[in-house]
């Protein structure tokens, strides 16, 4: 990998700073930060906004040149529901929802691109980084189950505006380590780990309000199966939730450890409910819980469907 290192302009944000010493888009520049490229003074920084005073020394490690352009891929993804607006998927676990700077293959919108038509794809130059057509909300990498894309611009702007807005209804499945009540309603702001930047923590930098409702479906020894009401839309929210609890996501890499009963974090989107852009009644789209997650519960002593709950 190629390490730039330049003195920093004083009263520049970071981002800016690296944009115009290593003549990049600001856009790339601030995905270098957030992706953990950038150190100042030898030091970790993950914040593109970060003021330089001009006495520090920064240094950006660019990665391997990416493809350029963002191209249709055969990737199986489960289509749930599709009309002229919007597409419901069952995404699979190891699948980000959109390119980014460095990453230009194996997405969602890779697997959707040439199947149907998307949001914003005339629009935006494949190669720009910022190419997201259709994407209105994402899922983590490795978490499974619903998302909704949009076909045309008018659904994205509605569609966009309702996630925004917390008009949408989200419900996970989750298993869990360790104990937890029956029913908890978690009010505990998230915001970005002051050392570990790559997570998010109750507290944090700059916390922004988040509020998680759960409840325990079925529970075997040191294990709980749980549904998972995010009522905000935080990053790794139900994650750091958990794991805030003491009871994190089971096969969590980042909040909790691995596991041998699952090979990613065993959390799944099971349940969505969104107005629809048309006439803004709200639409249901619905994942099963997939066989991962089912054979790792099963591995640990539970049963399926737990508690004779056959709509799980």
């Amino acid at each position: 990998m190629d390490v730039r290192t330049f003195e920093a302009p004083s009263g520049e944000r970071l981002d800016v700073a690296i944009a115009m010493a290593l003549e990049l888009s600001r856009t790339y520049a601030k995905e270098l930060v957030s992706e953990g490229y950038v150190t100042i003074d030898g030091r970790p920084v993950g914040k593109a906004a970060h003021k330089l005073d001009g006495s520090e020394l920064v240094s950006v490690l660019l990665p391997p040149p990416r493809p350029m352009l963002v191209e249709p891929e055969d990737i199986d993804v489960d289509v749930i529901y599709q009309d002229e607006m919007l597409a419901a998927i069952n995404k699979p676990p190891d699948l980000i929802a959109h390119p980014t700077a460095t990453v230009r293959n194996g997405t969602v919108v890779n697997a959707l691109l040439g199947r149907m038509e998307l949001s914003k794809e005339r629009i935006y130059d494949p190669a720009d980084e910022a190419y997201r057509p259709g994407i209105v909300h994402r899922l983590d990498k490795d978490t499974s189950g619903v998302m909704v894309v949009a076909k045309n611009d008018e659904a994205h702007r509605d569609l966009a505006a309702s996630f925004k807005k917390r008009l949408t209804e989200k419900e996970y499945v989750a298993i869990a380590v360790g104990e937890l009540e029956e029913a908890v309603h978690l009010d505990a702001p998230i915001g970005r780990h002051p050392v570990k930047r790559q997570q998010m923590t109750v507290g944090g930098e700059r916390p922004k309000p988040a509020v998680t409702v759960f409840r325990v479906i079925a529970r075997v020894p040191g294990y709980a199966l749980v549904k998972a009401k995010p009522h905000s839309g935080r990053t790794h929210q139900i994650r750091v939730h958990l794991a805030h609890l003491g009871a994190p996501v089971l096969g969590d890499l980042l909040y909790g450890r691995p596991s041998d009963a699952i090979a990613r974090q065993a959390l799944h989107a099971y349940r969505l409910t969104v107005p629809h852009p048309r006439d803004h009644q709200a639409i249901t789209f619905l994942a099963q819980v997939p066989m991962d997650m089912v054979s790792a519960w099963l591995s640990l002593g539970g049963s399926w469907p737990p508690d004779g709950n056959a709509e799980l």
